[in-house]
């Protein structure tokens, strides 16, 4: 596999004794040195893995004992993508440690909204994690599937949370007080007491945590430790963003240097390795042909209820994937490599997270004639009856969707070459126009919002 390759690549430069492997911690793991965990996990190494590990510990102590309320959590988008989840990594470290020698210290812990299984389809956070010498299988990470109470209740009893890479909470999560939020996409006017509250158009939300981590930190009477794993995941973060810096802002630049100056990396040349760390985790990421149709189906999703004015129905349960295959190409991956199985993974996993219309967005590119490549999108549209909505409206919502698909003429929809072996409440179409979530998912939410039946 391609991750083997990697380490197989820094193993080279290590013994040839390039000074530029921008990953060569990795080979730490492969080291036999790490005492085994259960399940054949190795224990980190380092203050950040200790650290993660020991407050992990700490927040199930504390919920045995009914402590809730003196913990924040820190949680990303529930797509769990590099940028989140070093966001929220950080900045749970800087409100723990910033704050340990005052008269109110806080207890914060990153919260990755993903399950534990799901963290590893994604390799470039693989790839990252380890180089950070994390522990192998997760066990110092906080996972939603972790959590010991629903998140409904959870959310009532904490301290507050903070939003990173996020412009505003998930449902399940917004009776929590909102104590900061960091994003670089719109803002949608949540929580406008939060403090610190930061939008601002960057290539990577890990460059404003960094930023505001080191503004405050820079302030301290005393400075606390920065290991080098973490100061390395804040790079990693924001170069896989920015394209090595080559897409980077002067936030991200100027976050980037103040990472880098305090990192291993130091005496590299910056833009060289930033350069390199993107092309690493780039091919890492591309790394997914192992990967399943269900996998490929959660490994970036997002969804959230959304209301609607029907009396019947008021909040319907809408969700997106975003696939960098074609609907064709996936379909081979099934057992039988038939359209029908295809739509029955999907349905088995909708069914599994209780979804009522579920996006697929897929990408891929194609030659043409001169040789060139060109890119295509597809958007998969399915509505299911069995969760909230009966068969009734389910036509009808479908009905409701694909108008306003269709209706939106700057996409340039097409319907799919095998539209006609498509089941009921089934749509593909395919486009050239390069939207993807953040322009399907408001023309779909608008629709959903305006239904009433």
């Amino acid at each position: 596999m391609r991750t083997l390759r990697l380490l197989l690549s820094a193993l080279l430069a290590s013994v040839t004794g390039a000074s530029r492997a921008p990953f060569q911690q990795v080979l730490d793991a492969t080291s036999g040195k790490d005492t085994p965990m259960r399940g054949g996990d190795d224990i980190g190494v380092g203050h950040f893995s200790e650290w993660s590990r020991a407050t992990k510990k700490q927040f199930f102590v504390d919920w045995q004992a009914g402590r809730q309320s003196e913990w924040v959590f820190v949680m990303g988008n529930e797509a769990g993508d590099l940028d989140s989840m070093a966001s929220a990594l950080t900045w749970a470290y800087h409100l723990e440690h910033s704050t340990q020698n005052t008269s109110n210290p806080t207890k914060a812990i990153a919260l990755l909204q993903t399950q534990t299984d799901a963290l590893d389809l994604r390799p470039e956070n693989k790839l990252a994690l380890k180089n950070s010498k994390m522990t192998s299988g997760h066990d110092d990470l906080l996972t939603m599937d972790e959590l010991p109470e629903d998140p409904e209740t959870l959310a009532l009893k904490l301290r507050g949370i903070v939003l990173v890479d996020h412009a505003s909470p998930l449902r399940k999560w917004e009776t929590a007080k909102i104590i900061s939020i960091f994003d670089h996409h719109v803002d949608k006017g949540t929580a406008p007491d939060a403090s610190p509250r930061i939008f601002e158009k960057v290539a990577s939300c890990t460059s404003l945590v960094a930023r505001q981590m080191f503004d405050e930190f820079y302030k301290l009477p005393e400075e606390y430790h920065l290991p080098h794993e973490l100061l390395e995941l804040i790079l990693s973060a924001i170069s896989i963003d920015s394209g090595g810096l080559k897409d980077a802002t002067e936030t991200d630049l100027h976050a980037a240097k103040r990472v880098f100056e305090r990192s291993q990396w130091a005496d590299r040349d910056l833009h060289e390795q930033m350069e390199a760390v993107d092309e690493w985790l780039s091919d890492a990421k591309k790394d997914l042909d192992d990967l399943s149709v269900r996998d490929l189906l959660r490994r970036d999703w997002k969804g959230d209820l959304v209301d609607t004015p029907s009396p019947r129905t008021p909040t319907v349960s809408l969700g997106f994937a975003s696939i960098p295959y074609s609907l064709d190409e996936q379909i081979e991956k099934t057992g039988f490599g038939e359209l029908f199985h295809w739509f029955a993974v999907h349905a088995a996993w909708t069914a599994s997270i209780n979804t009522d219309i579920d996006i697929c967005l897929n990408k891929y590119k194609v030659k043409t004639k001169d040789g060139k490549k060109k890119k295509i999108r597809e958007i998969v549209l399915t509505v299911r009856d069995d969760v909230r909505i009966d068969k009734v409206q389910a036509d009808n919502l479908f009905k409701a969707v694909t108008e306003a698909l269709e209706g939106e003429k700057s996409l340039g929809l097409e319907r799919w070459h095998r539209a006609g072996e498509l089941g009921g409440r089934q749509m593909v179409w395919t486009h050239e126009s390069g939207a993807g979530r953040k322009v399907i998912r408001p023309i779909v939410e608008e629709a959903v919002r305006k239904w009433d039946m």
